[in-house]
């Protein structure tokens, strides 16, 4: 990893990618936004935002030869983070439009919401309170019991709760923060989130990778 953080944001389709690209710069750093082209090896950090479709945004990124890279780089032990739709395609699979596989980079299942069966509207959207269930790196320094800013209406459900870093409910409880080994993922927006949510972004950016 080079000795000052390289931060690359990868090009979506669609998104966040301007608000995570200026949530970053506020920290401090000058990210990079690549391709399917670009320099992957001269990064020490790398964000995949998102807002979308699952399937649609996958079959984007198969369409550019993405997941490839994005899991050798997870496959080197540097930090790589997901925002939203992000965060899912970390997933084995998604169930948005048809089951579709995922990148495999954290366990579980992205389900829709059952908001409705407790009269509670879709897409979640707003701020809701993360309940973070176990010390990390790149939540050090947030409170207990934060609220962040939510837009959706899928979200990953995993039996493995060594990866369930932070949990919110919204009709059930689901996997807000997911963390395994040099992978984390944010479902909220931590660009849209204010103070706590750029903490996070910076935590990350300064985070090597290992817990």
């Amino acid at each position: 990893m080079p000795s000052a953080p390289v931060i690359g944001i990868l090009k979506m389709p669609m998104g966040n990618l301007r608000s995570a690209y200026n949530a970053v710069y506020e920290n401090g750093f000058d990210p990079m936004l690549l391709d399917k082209d670009g320099a992957f090896d001269d990064l020490s950090h790398l964000i995949v935002p998102g807002v979308g479709n699952f399937r649609a945004v996958m079959q984007h990124l198969e369409g550019e030869g993405l997941p490839a890279r994005i899991k050798d780089f997870a496959a080197s032990g540097r930090p790589v983070l997901g925002i939203c739709v992000g965060m899912q395609l970390f997933a084995e699979r998604g169930t948005e439009s048809g089951e579709t596989a995922g990148l495999g980079l954290v366990h579980g299942t992205v389900e829709r919401l059952p908001a409705e069966e407790k009269s509670l509207v879709l897409p979640h959207v707003g701020w809701s309170t993360v309940t973070v269930h176990f010390d990390h790196p790149v939540t050090d320094g947030i409170k207990p019991g934060r609220d962040f800013y939510f837009v959706h209406s899928y979200a990953l459900q995993t039996d493995n709760p060594e990866e369930a870093l932070g949990e919110t409910e919204y009709g059930a409880p689901f996997v807000s923060i997911v963390a395994r080994d040099n992978v984390v993922g944010f479902q909220f927006h931590p660009e849209k989130s204010q103070s706590n949510g750029l903490k996070l972004i910076e935590n990350f950016c300064r985070w090597d990778g290992r817990c």
